[in-house]
């Protein structure tokens, strides 16, 4: 792609479109924005830019679609894709000012925000009028609700109460030459036309940039419990999954941890946990509602499923303190990893009856190539995460032969039914992969969708695609 370069003309534009208050070159600022949470990649932009206000990115917008300068939204930086790294230069929009909760309708059970939100503040407003925002990835006492609208996110809850796409209603957005449009309309039916809302959640800033967002609510559920079971298998732990839904239940979140993921977190993080010889893997299941009698006999119709898949043992949560630390155990697990290891992190996702096979398989294929791997994920959702550790690879097999590793993990999860990512999406890191689940007629048709949005490409380029 030939984009021009910010010289002192654009530049002059730019501060004259935003305020010049808004606008950095500095080196810090340039170093600052060159990276997100995508293992060790950086791509430096030539400004960024902080606007206030939707009138402002979209005066940004016009002088650079008719400059030809790229433009890369930018959330709160916890992206797991690279969809947040300027791989072209040009500017780097940062919607980290856009912070308020501008309303929460508790008549009509929805909210209107900002997307450089920090999801767990907005989850926190909400809650204090007895309402729930449900969506939680593992970020979200850091990741910016835009970001969790650009990337399609889930988190552990997905199983009982779906993806971000289940709660966003309208979005306020920024097309590339400037113009502003809303998507939809404020209400829980939609049937008029292209569901454009829909389109631009998980698009990862290619075709706009997200500046309001209007959430539908739930109120607040009053109890939960939590069970960890372990298994001496991961296939035996991953076959109990979906047999736990057969039975008729729908946990609140259902997460698989194998062992070596647990022995990184006490290790690196300090959590004390008795870790037994013979346990290999664990079951994490929530059940939640308003009544605790009904909880405890999902409760205990898991327990009997769970023991007939050969579970060891189960262990039972119900005051807060011991449910934090085993969320904390979870929750932290990515970031031990990432702290301590060179790696890589893959996105996996299948129905989940296939979850024993997908799991054997990357077991085998890093046998193969010579990586070791620690899995985790939102098994209740069929969604595993796979964080390929370099162990005994050479830097050169690292380099050259891993990608070929990575293939193999991926043609084994289409075969299986399932996708290349369910919550990180395909950014910059999992573009080439793309072909693997996609034949060329869905990929041509979603490149005539973003060059409708965006005739001149300025828009995130260099991801998805």
């Amino acid at each position: 792609m030939n984009f021009n370069k910010v010289n002192t003309a654009i530049l002059d534009k730019i501060k004259d479109a935003v305020g010049a208050s808004n606008v950095f070159v500095d080196e810090e600022s340039l170093a600052n924005y060159a990276h997100d949470e995508t293992e060790d990649l950086k791509y430096f932009p030539e400004v960024v830019v902080k606007p206030h206000d939707t009138g402002a990115v979209s005066a940004l917008m016009k002088v650079c679609n008719a400059e030809g300068v790229p433009v890369t939204p930018r959330g709160g930086g916890t992206g797991l894709s690279g969809a947040a790294l300027p791989v072209y230069g040009g500017v780097l929009l940062s919607m980290e000012r856009f912070k308020k909760v501008i309303e929460i309708d508790t008549e009509n059970l929805q909210a209107t925000v900002e997307p450089g939100v920090i999801t767990q503040e907005f989850m926190d407003a909400v809650g204090e009028f007895g309402l729930r925002y449900p969506v939680d990835p593992s970020s979200k006492g850091s990741c910016f609700i835009g970001g969790n609208v650009a990337h399609g996110s889930g988190g552990p809850r997905v199983v009982k109460y779906g993806t971000i796409r289940e709660y966003i209603l309208n979005l306020e957005v920024v097309l590339p030459d400037g113009q502003v449009i809303w998507t939809g309309a404020n209400t829980l039916k939609y049937a008029s036309g292209y569901n454009l809302t829909q389109l631009m959640i998980g698009s990862e800033g290619t075709l706009g940039v997200v500046t309001k967002i209007v959430t539908k609510l739930i109120p607040v559920i009053g109890h939960s419990v939590l069970m960890l079971a372990s298994f001496a298998e991961n296939e035996a732990a991953c076959a109990a999954v979906s047999a736990v839904f057969r039975a008729g239940m729908t946990p609140s979140a259902l997460e698989f941890m194998e062992r070596k993921g647990v022995e990184w977190v006490i290790q690196y993080d300090g959590i004390q946990f008795d870790l037994k010889d013979n346990v290999n893997a664990f079951l994490m299941l929530e059940f939640d509602g308003d009544d605790m009698d009904t909880i405890f006999k999902d409760c205990e119709k898991a327990n009997n499923v769970l023991e007939a898949h050969g579970c060891l043992e189960v262990l039972f949560a119900d005051t807060a303190a011991q449910k934090e630390e085993l969320w904390k155990m979870r929750r932290v697990m990515a970031e031990s990893v990432k702290s301590n290891s060179v790696y890589k992190e893959e996105d996996t996702v299948v129905p989940r009856a296939a979850l024993p096979k997908l799991i054997s398989g990357i077991k085998e294929i890093g046998a193969k190539y010579g990586f070791d791997s620690v899995c985790y994920g939102h098994a209740g959702d069929g969604n595993l995460h796979v964080n390929i550790i370099k162990a005994g690879m050479s830097d050169e097999d690292w380099k050259h032969k891993l990608k070929f590793g990575i293939t193999e993990i991926f043609e084994l999860t289409a075969a299986l039914g399932g996708t290349i990512s369910g919550e990180h999406g395909i950014g910059l890191v999992q573009k080439d992969y793309m072909h693997l689940k996609y034949a060329e007629i869905n990929l041509n048709i979603m490149r005539g969708i973003k060059q409708v949005f965006d005739p001149k490409g300025i828009l995130n380029p260099g991801k998805i695609f």
